[in-house]
């Protein structure tokens, strides 16, 4: 029987700073919700709005796999291993930050928002060297199809991943149905609504809803509006 989480997007967590609005999928900060730890090795998925100039100050982390998406606007990186980067729309950015790494991410324009997402992946090996890569990908790689931007796979178009996850962008038309064949048989898949309505597994699901499925080889996503979402397969056991 598949086992089906649903967590609808007035469910998340919410914590608004006035500088910072961000909707946490799982526990995060001040929001705890011992039924929403985490999804298998996805630890983290937080829906953040940064006002204008403002954004983190250098921080550390250690041994989480972090992946930043912008969806609106740009970020301004920095980090510990010397880089200095924007990461737009398009962008995708992972870091391993392994033993040890500082970063922050401050808003580049100083009166736009920027909206983007953050996911924690717990990894599959600790304490390997701190490690940076983006990578601008093409929207039309997407269109009624899964264009995957993060995998373990090196060598490949994606960028590469301390863990058996692979993250992929869906961008379906109206009307179309897509299938996400799973890339490891013993994984889950979440998907994230980034915006459109489709249906998965009879379920209805709208913008920043969230569907987590286990033991499934196939999934299928029939889209009732123009439709984009963020397919993210990882591990549930940890």
């Amino acid at each position: 029987m598949q086992d089906l989480i649903l967590h609808k997007a007035s469910t998340r967590g919410n914590a608004n700073h006035g500088w910072l609005d961000s909707h946490h999928t799982f526990s995060f900060g001040s929001y705890h919700n011992p039924e929403r730890m985490h999804f298998g090795a996805l630890r983290v998925l937080n829906d953040d709005i940064v006002k204008g100039g403002m954004g983190f100050s250098k921080h550390p982390h250690d041994n989480m796999e972090i992946i930043s998406i912008p969806l609106r606007g740009a970020l301004k990186h920095n980090d510990t291993t010397g880089r200095n980067e924007i990461i737009k729309t398009g962008d995708v950015q992972i870091m391993s930050a392994g033993t040890g790494i500082s970063h922050s991410e401050v808003n580049a324009s100083k009166t736009e928002d920027v909206n983007f997402l953050q996911l924690w992946i717990i990894p599959k090996k600790r304490n390997i060297a701190p490690r940076y890569e983006q990578k601008t990908f093409d929207v039309s790689g997407c269109e009624n199809k899964f264009q995957t931007v993060v995998s373990p796979n090196e060598n490949s178009d994606s960028l590469w991943i301390n863990q058996d996850a692979w993250l992929s962008f869906g961008n379906i038309k109206k009307d179309f149905t897509a299938y996400y064949n799973i890339n490891n048989k013993t994984n889950g898949i979440y998907v994230f609504m980034i915006e459109g309505d489709v249906m998965i597994n009879s379920q209805m699901l709208g913008r920043r809803d969230g569907i987590g499925v286990k033991d499934l080889a196939k999934l299928e996503i029939k889209a009732d509006s123009d439709a984009e979402l963020l397919v993210i397969e990882v591990p549930v056991q940890i």
